[in-house]
This record gives C-alpha cells, structure tokens and sequence, in this order.
C-alpha cells in the first residue's frame, strides 16, 4: 500500500509538471438524510401562457395529493413564458411511486396531462439536494423570489462550500433578503449551485443591490468565493395565486 501510494503522489507530481493537470480528492460535509429537490422548468407556448396558468391552477390540486409542492413560480424576467417549480421527495422510491401513481390517474392524465402537453415547448427538470448548512427558509410575508445559478467548478460542496457559506450568510445576515435555500445538483447540469432569495419586491431587490455593493463585509466575503465560480445566471419569479411559497 505504501508503495503504491508513493507510485501514484509521483505519477500526480509528473503529470501536474509536465502538463499542469492537478486533481485531488476532498472530503467534507455530506448529504445526510435522503430528502431531495426536483426542479422542473417549463417552457410554454407564448400563445398558451395565460391557458396553462389557468388549467395548472384548477388542477393542481391533483398532483400536491401525491407528493409536496415548495413552490410554483412564473418567471418574469430571464426566461420569457417560462413556469418554475420545485417538488420534494423523501427518496427516489417515493418519486417513483409517485411517477407510476400520477400515470395511472385518469383524472390527472384526462383533465391535466392531455391538455397541457401540447402547450409546452419544453421541459427540463434535475434533482437537487440542499446544502449541508442550510435549511428552508421561510418568508415572513408575500414577495417577490429570484433564483441566482451559479456554475462552480468541479469539487462540490466539500471544496467550494465554505467560502460560499461565508459569502451567502453575509448576504442573509444584512438583512437585504430572505434566503429560502441553496441546493446543490445531483442529475441535470452538474456543479450547479442555486440559490433561492425572497424580496419584498423588484424595486426592494434592486435598492438591496446597489447597498450590497457599497457593503464591505458582503464585498470581501463574496470576493472570496469567486475564484470557485464560473458563470452565473438569475432570474425573477413571481409565485402564482396556488404556490405554497408566497
């Protein structure tokens, strides 16, 4: 063993010099418990927006019966005719049950499903899990939500999760929005990080912004986890009238 560990450190060491590949391995906090996050986004029809609203809003109530809806949100800047939602899980077990019961749902298939369909333009949908340090928030009333993805690199929480702790708390702790939660992805677009706030509205958000960059704590905390980022994307959501998250 001991051999081969020094076969490998010299391999490691030849490889970073000679092509200046370097790899490590990273321990840290892991995922505990089973739990987990499925986001989903639609795209829809431009024609068939205000027509899905209307037939997801009076048959929703069809699909919550299987399984726990966080929210349902339409995005309002980022992604035009576009509707976010998250769906928790307790296991995969229980997806797939809940996949094999939804599909066998007359009512569901006949009134929801069959109509809905052939309004979309596109689905796309990953699996996330929150961060070791954060739990769901809860807003203390309505507002309006934003959903920042960042592209970290390669490692996970355990490499990157520090510093972006550091940085996310700073943010939370000044008081300039209610974080909801950071997940991390499992299936879909790897080394993805998203992170859920709540405003009180667009113009609070944008009036926190211009404050958070003259902020000098949240400032040196965010420069120091920008070295693991790699792009960034955000986006506004609006909760609908039946989102359980307001």
């Amino acid at each position: 063993v001991i051999l081969l560990t020094i076969f490998i450190l010299k391999i490691s060491k030849c490889l970073t010099r000679k092509f200046g590949i370097c790899a490590s391995i990273s321990t840290g906090t892991q995922q505990q418990h089973g739990n987990f996050y499925e986001f989903r986004t639609y795209s829809v029809k431009p024609a068939k927006m205000t027509d899905f609203i209307k037939l997801t809003t009076e048959n929703i109530h069809l699909r919550t019966a299987h399984s726990e809806l966080l929210g349902y949100w339409t995005v309002e800047i980022g992604g035009l005719n576009q509707v976010f939602h998250i769906w928790k899980y307790d296991s995969y077990a229980q997806r797939a049950a809940v996949r094999t019961a939804l599909a066998q749902n007359q009512e569901w298939q006949g009134k929801y499903i069959s109509r809905m369909l052939p309004m979309l333009d596109k689905q796309h949908n990953e699996v996330t899990y929150l961060v070791p340090w954060c739990q769901i928030g809860k807003p203390p009333k309505k507002g309006t939500y934003e959903l920042v993805t960042f592209q970290m690199k390669p490692g996970g929480p355990s490499v990157w999760g520090p510093s972006f702790e550091a940085a996310v708390n700073t943010h939370a702790n000044a008081g300039y929005a209610t974080l909801i939660g950071i997940f991390h992805s499992e299936y879909g677009f790897l080394n993805q990080v998203h992170a859920l706030w709540q405003y009180e509205s667009p113009d609070n958000r944008a009036t926190g912004r211009h404050r958070i960059h003259e902020d000098a704590r949240v400032v040196a905390a965010v420069r120091q986890s920008v070295s693991y980022l790699m792009s960034q994307e955000n986006k506004l959501l609006i909760p609908t009238s039946f989102s359980p998250l307001k």
